[in-house]
């Protein structure tokens, strides 16, 4: 998603040290969660577990993994719906205005000037309304994202610490900003550990898997409200 997410972890969250996070017992801290991830980069080279040529590096892709997780599905899709009806309104104010600005480009050269000028006012409060409207809506959606995201992973943190400590790993980075924005370049899927930690997750939360109608999708966080209608055209007056 280009922006369409808040980022729920600090860039270094997850390139700390398993025996930090077992010293400090926290696993993230928030911050705005990004879009959508594309699929996992980055890593330095991976000494075998108990090698000691070096530190055990592994990955996570944090946002898939709470996206994941039948608890995430569940609440994401619940917060969804229960958005629609603002949704709804957002698209009926939108297309008010749309149908608006079609009435001043086909009739604006047989409007008198003070018609035309009520018309263009009318079409700019309606427009100033809606983006207002647009963008409380927005930050109510990273609002809402953000508290399941995070509380989500205030739970799943314990269980990387475990896994990775468990396992070998000295080091486990998150994946979920792709290089160059992110800190790594590469990682091999043999050192990705999100599927296991979302299985650990769903094990230890007792929540079942989401039923859905047969070719249903999941809920995509960060469902973005109505985009805002472009402002209107005036058709100059003729003279």
């Amino acid at each position: 998603m280009t922006s369409k997410f808040a980022r729920i972890l600090a860039a270094t969250a997850f390139g700390l040290s398993v025996a930090a996070l077992a010293q400090t017992g926290t696993a993230a801290e928030a911050a705005p969660m990004p879009a959508a991830p594309s699929a996992a980069v980055a890593s330095a080279p991976v000494p075998a577990a108990g090698s000691t040529g070096g530190t055990r590096i592994g990955t996570i892709n944090i946002e898939q993994a709470i996206f994941a997780t039948n608890e995430g599905q569940r609440d994401f899709e619940a917060m969804s719906k229960k958005l629609e009806p603002k949704q709804n309104e957002l698209k009926g104010m939108n297309d008010d205005i749309e149908g608006l600005k079609k009435q001043l480009n086909t009739q604006g050269d047989k409007l008198n000037d003070e018609t035309r000028a009520t018309l263009v006012k009318q079409i700019e409060q309606k427009q100033k309304v809606f983006e207002r409207s647009r963008q409380d809506a927005q930050e109510d959606v990273q609002g809402q994202q953000n508290e399941i995201a995070q509380r989500i992973l205030l739970k799943m943190g314990p269980i990387i610490v475990k896994y990775a400590g468990d396992s070998g790993f000295g080091v486990i980075i998150d994946t979920s900003n792709p290089w160059p924005n992110g800190p790594v370049l590469w990682a091999g899927p043999s050192v990705d550990i999100t599927r296991v930690i979302v299985e650990a997750y769903n094990a230890q939360s007792n929540v079942p898997a989401p039923v859905r109608p047969a070719g249903a999708k999941p809920a995509t966080p960060a469902a973005k409200p109505a985009t805002p209608a472009a402002k209107p055209q005036t058709t100059p007056s003729p003279k």
